[in-house]
């Protein structure tokens, strides 16, 4: 048997070898227009960024010792330009002589392969212009470079130009990316993409996301690129990677079939429309088994395997390659990003109905040092079925996509991963793996345990509860959020609104779903925002990248105090921080060993002013911080005490006057001002939990709770009341026109810093206790009162 393969890199090697190994006597003729069969094209950029040191390193077999090994005729620069599947012949061309030969073959594998798609603005032929597909590619681009390059341009957000961009920046070059489409990978959606573009900005890639080549023009030896939006980039060479075409033509001249994008079509045994020929790799089209459409997918593990594949079924073994389901990953920076499957922006194009969680887990226990968040994203259909995942993080990222690979590969469904059995011990995962996390979360949706929402399906009027610990809250949350930690929720659950949906969120959603099921059970409509806020910032990650850079970093003193809160979950490294620093005399300096995704936090913390960041180091596994406290923490301290009093006196239990009252302390406050309330007789209605807890009475004191207003979401209208008919339609409006309840007032006066006070003496006529009422700051008489307004203005209410 005479088999001749066209093509010697990833399945053309790979079937020449298989066949050998399978069939000693078969003539093997092994076909290559290149200089070199079988190298590491994946290797490219990582030689030009020097990580891959040796160029030799990428020529994982040479013709030479292939034929020793194998006993393949190896003919490398050597081109097929035709085959007659009559005469089962094919035409071969020397590439260095240009002699031409004819050579008959029994069986024929395809394995030609992709290019780069054509690259076709206004001065895409200058000699500045690169692509990198090849050793020859990038063996011209290093003499270019070494010539003298300080600025590179790479045109295309792909995997090549990520890392290729990436490599040169590392090799001091000044580098920018350009990237026609609103993000990086068309594998990964927007929000897992855009933690990819904040890593190479914070490693000094330029990122132009949302505008196109239109032209390059070359003047005194410059480059300028002109750009859609109008703007121009100056560059000494661009390096263009915007998506590859198949090689493709051999097989369109022998009349075998081609897909719609020129995709040879193969069968489950990779044999074309001539059973004498197969083909394999990049050039070919595939079914994907998830949903059963036919694609095509230009990666180096499926062209290996069907390499393999099609040397069995020409050696009479009968393997069948069951689909490609587009498992991928990539390096950036620190981090990992994998995706398999569907990503959220296909399935919307196909019109796939699905369902989507987001969570954050650590990559390993959360008490061992050197853990790190994990970003994960699983799509499924309403019956569980898996149809995509993405993982971004620093560590466990191919450990988690190769489990979801599997699991998709196997067509399981998202409850079947809460059962998975997986390796466990702190240094590598948790008991509960990330895995297994997203299972449960998948099962409680689909048994009805969890309502999931997602942050773009919010309505404009959501009520919006932040159920993280205060100081989480205070380094951002999302706009008109109610914080109510989950710590005390249960003993201010009076405090919501009963006729609203709540829509909880925490830090990445497990304590939005503790506090959904606790919600739930008391009679509200709550839901859980997938992810938790973790998830809203990244949907926000690029801006919030590039304002975070804006930290100055400055040089100080050596470390003081050296802290490590590698394995403390949030909130704790934000309040052991606050708390060490706390400590300090000013001038001293702290040592902070954190989790690499505690740089954020780090710096929305440090913007409250009365600290200096004097270095920032992202370690292998974690971040390195120093941290000085300055002189002016006492000035603003004293400062403060000098701003102007506002006291309110709240004698009504009316809802207009009391919504006044609040109104205005919010105000007050929000203007600086230091604020407070003296809640007395009537106003104390307010301050009412409902339901109020079991308390020991006389019979006066139960009568004025009886007739007392029930809390702040219980107060009438002081006018137009109407039994009740009025304070209604006031509350729809309200509602129409997105104003404040007063619950929501009283909970957002407490985060600007309002004081409460309730007045001592009424509450004792009136037989009401402290238990009875929600969170205060004190329970005084007339005397605090004064106090409070010295030097201030008095409202009367």
């Amino acid at each position: 048997m005479k088999v001749i393969i066209i093509g010697g890199v990833a399945g053309g090697a790979s079937a020449a070898a298989r066949l050998r190994r399978l069939d000693e006597k078969a003539e093997i003729i092994l076909v290559e227009r290149g200089a070199s069969i079988s190298y590491a094209n994946c290797g490219l950029p990582y030689h030009l960024g020097r990580t891959i040191p040796e160029r030799d390193s990428l020529l994982v077999m040479n013709p030479e010792k292939f034929h020793a090994r194998f006993n393949v005729d190896v003919r490398v620069k050597c081109e097929a330009i035709a085959i007659d599947r009559k005469a089962k012949t094919v035409v071969l061309r020397d590439l260095v002589s240009g002699c031409e030969r004819v050579e008959e073959y029994d069986k024929m594998i395809l394995a030609t392969g992709a290019s780069p798609a054509p690259f076709t603005v206004p001065g895409a032929e200058l000699p500045e212009v690169f692509r990198l597909w090849t050793l020859a590619d990038m063996d011209a681009l290093e003499t270019k470079i070494a010539c003298g390059t300080k600025k590179v341009a790479v045109v295309g957000g792909g995997f090549v130009g990520i890392e290729l961009a990436e490599s040169l920046e590392k090799r001091g070059l000044e580098v920018t990316l350009i990237q026609r489409g609103s993000h990086l990978l068309k594998n990964f959606d927007f929000e897992m993409s855009g933690l990819l573009s904040a890593e190479l900005r914070r490693n000094g890639v330029a990122v132009e996301l949302n505008v196109a080549v239109k032209e390059i023009v070359k003047k005194n030896d410059t480059l300028s690129i002109l750009l859609s939006d109008g703007r121009s980039i100056s560059t000494d060479v661009i390096v263009a990677g915007t998506g590859v075409c198949p090689n493709s033509e051999l097989a369109r001249h022998a009349g075998l079939d081609l897909g719609e994008y020129g995709h040879i079509i193969t069968d489950e045994k990779l044999c074309t429309a001539d059973q004498d020929i197969y083909a394999v790799g990049d050039v070919i089209e595939v079914n994907d088994p998830i949903l059963g459409l036919n694609t095509a997918i230009a990666l180096a593990g499926p062209a290996n395997r069907q390499g393999r594949m099609a040397a069995d079924n020409i050696c009479g073994k009968q393997s069948c390659y069951h689909g490609t389901i587009g498992t991928s990953i990539i390096k950036v920076g620190s981090l990992g990003a994998g995706s398999v499957g569907y990503t959220e922006g296909k399935l919307r194009e196909l019109g796939v109905p699905f369902q989507k969680i987001y969570l954050h887990p650590n990559s390993n226990a959360s008490y061992y040092p050197g853990g790190a968040a994990l970003h994960i994203k699983v799509l499924f259909q309403d019956d569980g079925k898996l149809l995509g995942a993405q993982v971004v993080g620093v560590k466990g990222v191919d450990k988690q996509i190769d489990i979801f690979a599997v699991a998709i590969g196997k067509n399981m469904k998202i409850q079947d991963l809460a059962q998975l059995e997986l390796a466990y011990a702190p240094p590598f995962s948790s008991a509960k793996s990330p895995v297994n996390l997203a299972g449960m979360i998948g099962e409680n949706i689909i048994n009805g345990l969890s309502t999931n929402v997602n942050f773009e399906d919010l309505p404009e009027d959501a009520f919006l509860l932040d159920n993280r610990e205060t100081a989480e809250y205070e380094l951002g949350s999302l706009p008109g959020a109610v914080n109510i930690p989950m710590s005390v929720l249960r003993q201010r659950v009076a405090e919501l609104p009963e006729a609203r949906r709540i829509h909880i969120f925490c830090q990445s959603g497990l304590r939005g779903y503790i506090a959904e099921r606790f919600l739930r059970q008391k009679g509200f409509d709550a839901v859980n925002l997938s992810g938790g806020y973790l998830t809203w910032k990244m949907f926000n990650c690029q801006s919030e990248n590039s304002k975070h850079c804006q930290t100055k970093v400055v040089s100080c003193a050596c470390e003081t105090k050296n802290i490590d809160v590698r394995a403390m979950a949030c909130p704790g490294p934000i309040v052991r921080l606050k708390q060490e620093m706390n400590l300090l005399k000013a001038g001293d300096s702290l040592g902070l060993l954190a989790p690499l995704s505690f740089e954020s936090d780090l710096h929305a913390w440090l913007s409250s002013g009365g600290y200096v960041l004097a270095k920032l180091e992202p370690r292998e596994d974690h971040l390195y911080a120093l941290i000085q406290k300055c002189e002016t923490v006492q000035c603003e301290q004293n400062t403060a005490c000098k701003e102007p009093n506002a006291a309110i006196v709240l004698f009504s239990n009316d809802l207009d006057k009391a919504m006044a009252a609040l109104i205005i302390a919010c105000g007050m406050a929000a203007s600086g001002m230091k604020t407070g309330i003296f809640f007395t007789f009537w106003g104390l209605s307010v301050l009412r939990k409902n339901p109020a807890p079991p308390v020991r009475k006389n019979l006066i004191s139960k009568m004025f709770g009886w007739m007392l207003p029930k809390g702040a979401a219980k107060l009438k209208l002081s006018k137009m009341n109407m039994g009740g008919a009025g304070t209604a339609m006031m509350k729809q409006v309200m509602a129409r026109e997105n104003v404040a309840t007063l619950p929501e007032l009283l909970i957002k006066a407490r985060e600007l810093g309002v004081t409460f006070i309730a007045c001592e003496m009424a509450m004792d006529v009136m037989g009401i206790t402290r238990e009875e009422l929600i969170e205060i700051d004190d329970v005084a008489g007339v005397a605090s009162f004064v106090e409070m307004g010295k030097g201030g203005n008095t409202l009367f209410i």
